[in-house]
């Protein structure tokens, strides 16, 4: 059974995952917050991401590292700093001295967020960030591909797009712009990239199969990705109990991440 850690795991993604991942793997749950007891193949680890010398034992015998742990949204440059950027260096690089084989980043698709939304993209596209907590998902790829191609280690970034608490769309975004992943299939997602077989580095959206989709998701299917939901089954409810999203806004993959503190002139954004 391989023994995976799981950074963040008392957050809502890594709530999912590790009911999800139950009887599969070894898991080694780690966060700052409180979690609830261990279970059969568990372990609950009380750590900081942002102190270096709290990481090396946590990844004693791990095989794979989840990392999820982080700010989750837009929020002041200090603690993105030190949480998503700083934090970040210090999994990767404590990985990498335990010799840890694999990490699967949680990346965003904020990283991407100022393309516009009438142009289909892929993981080739160049970075655009819509937000400071854009700006640190990219810094997260950008490490990813580092530690893969400086130090061996394969490494999986997850573009992730709408996760919702109660597991379906709440906004037109989620309907109109592709973005909604289920609870299911996020953990599939992720399942697939700690279980295929060797690859390099790769970028994959975290997205369900949305029929308005606008992520075009190849590396996902070559990992063996085949999600099971579409957002499309609640789009008359979402639709009809939420105003249309503002006109900026609709503009870019990034939706109301882009309208934060937007005071720019979108015609100059191509």
């Amino acid at each position: 059974m391989k023994r995976i850690l799981i950074t963040g795991a008392g957050g809502l993604i890594g709530r999912v995952l590790r009911a999800g991942f139950a009887g599969h793997y070894a898991l080694r749950l780690a966060d700052i917050a409180p979690q609830d007891p261990a279970g059969q193949h568990e372990e609950i680890v009380t750590i900081d991401i942002k102190y270096p010398d709290q990481l090396n034992e946590m990844m004693e015998d791990v095989d794979t590292v989840v990392h999820l742990a982080g700010i989750p949204d837009e929020d002041s440059w200090q603690k993105i700093r030190d949480m998503n950027i700083d934090g970040c260096y210090n999994v990767f690089e404590a990985a990498r001295q335990a010799g840890v084989k694999r990490v699967v980043f949680a990346s965003s698709n904020h990283a991407v967020g100022f393309h516009r939304r009438d142009r289909m993209i892929d993981d080739r596209v160049m970075f655009r960030p819509d937000s400071r907590y854009g700006v640190s998902k990219v810094f997260g790829e950008a490490l990813g591909r580092l530690y893969a191609d400086k130090y061996g280690m394969s490494v999986a970034c997850m573009r992730i797009g709408s996760f919702r608490p109660d597991d379906r769309p709440s906004a037109p975004r989620h309907l109109a712009s592709w973005s909604w992943i289920s609870h299911r299939d996020m953990v599939q997602l992720t399942r697939r990239c700690i279980d295929a077989p060797d690859y390099h580095f790769v970028i994959v959206y975290g997205v369900s199969d949305n029929a308005r989709n606008r992520w075009s998701n190849a590396n996902a299917r070559a990992l063996g990705y085949v999600p099971e939901d579409d957002g499309e089954t609640y789009a008359a409810d979402v639709l009809a109990s939420n105003p249309p999203e503002d006109e900026t806004e609709a503009l870019f993959h990034g939706g109301f991440g882009c309208l934060r503190e937007f005071a720019g002139d979108p015609d100059r954004i191509d």
